[in-house]
């Protein structure tokens, strides 16, 4: 049995109940049981449970995640009594979305409360994907009409979206879905990114890699949209034909743990297949490490800028260059640097600089 659990998120008036429809059709089609985790804040709000009604907005917030965090429980308890061999847990919103509607000081609360981390809640899910606002690029579309709860001016819409990316961002696997197409190819693409992260028809990884010189740390630790996570990535002993690694990712104490397999097919394409680890079973298979090749430590800055997602690797045995990367769903896509990123060359084919090559040296 292979479960899945994934989030769909968005601003205001993005397209996520349409969504949710056409993901139920794709995914049942390519033979998945599709089960959905509804929105806790519609479910809360019209049973009389609000930041209004109740004593304080972090009451109510601990109450929301209270809910989520027991109903994804109950999806998963369900999922695994099933007799199929793919299911796909949809979460309508997930655990961050509510990072967006509180004060730093109300979230770290609420995690100190549930005796739980930031990296722990985020990462919880194995990819995030987030419908941009129609209030950013699509704005005559904009309207309240079709959601009574909505009330957000479409200023307000995109304020809203935008820390809504920004809660997620740190994520492995986040995707973001722009306006730049109509609405009907907007869910095509969305279907098209969830059906590449579950290997539909195949696990391919499209990514290109560039070096880039020595990022602002200081300005890149001042974004909003963007997070640190440490990484430690140990590669083990295996056949020539593939490469198979662990890796350690989190920050402040707090980690998650994956074991990657990858096989070429071109430059810039790969099949890759990853699974979650226990910390035990992270332990037991460093026994296995290829002891000819040193571990990776790196930090690694996933930043979020022109809804694209950039993960910038800094490295502690260089001072003047780092890596970044992207993946794309389409290898023709027309990459967006900000401008205090200053690349340098692009090294997607270039063997020296995969970190299998790294920890060579």
């Amino acid at each position: 049995m292979e479960i899945t659990k994934i989030v769909i998120t968005g601003g205001p008036c993005a397209g996520k109940t349409t969504a949710l429809s056409r993901i139920q059709n794709a995914f049942t089609q390519m033979g998945y049981v599709v089960l959905f985790v509804p929105e806790t804040a519609t479910e809360l709000i019209t049973g009389g449970v609000a930041p209004w009604t109740c004593g304080t907005n972090g009451d109510y917030q601990k109450c929301q995640f209270q809910l989520q965090l027991e109903k994804e429980k109950i999806f998963e308890q369900a999922a695994r009594t099933m007799q199929a061999e793919k299911i796909l847990i949809v979460c309508d919103r997930g655990t961050l979305d509510n990072k967006a509607y509180m004060s730093e000081q109300e979230f770290a609360q609420i995690l100190k409360d549930l005796g739980s981390n930031e990296i722990e809640m985020r990462d919880r899910y194995d990819a995030v994907f987030h419908l941009v606002t129609a209030a950013k690029g699509a704005v005559e579309f904009y309207t309240t009409a079709n959601n009574t709860a909505r009330t957000e001016t479409p200023e307000k819409a995109a304020e809203l979206d935008d820390r809504l990316i920004s809660a997620w961002t740190g994520h492995p696997h986040l995707r973001i879905i722009d306006n730049s197409t109509n609405f009907k190819d907007k869910l095509r693409r969305l279907i098209a990114e969830i059906s590449s992260f579950l290997g539909e028809p195949e696990p391919f990884e499209i990514e290109r890699k560039f070096l880039i010189e020595y990022p602002d740390i200081h300005w890149l630790e001042s974004l909003p949209n963007c997070q640190r996570i440490e990484i430690i990535q140990t590669y083990l002993k295996t056949d020539e034909d593939e490469e198979v690694r662990v890796r350690q990712r989190g920050s402040d104490g707090h980690y998650i743990y994956t074991e990657t397999t990858k096989r070429t097919v071109s430059s810039v394409k790969r099949v890759e297949i990853e699974r979650r680890l226990s910390e035990r079973e992270y332990l037991r298979l460093l026994m296995n490490a290829d002891t000819t090749r040193r571990q990776i430590r790196k930090d690694r800055y996933c930043l979020t800028y022109e809804n694209q997602y950039f993960e910038i690797d800094v490295y502690p045995f260089w001072e003047d260059k780092a890596i970044a990367e992207i993946e794309l769903s389409d290898e023709s896509t027309e990459i967006k640097f900000p401008e205090e990123i200053r690349v340098i060359r692009e090294v997607t084919d270039d063997e020296a600089y995969k970190n299998a090559s790294l920890a060579n040296r």
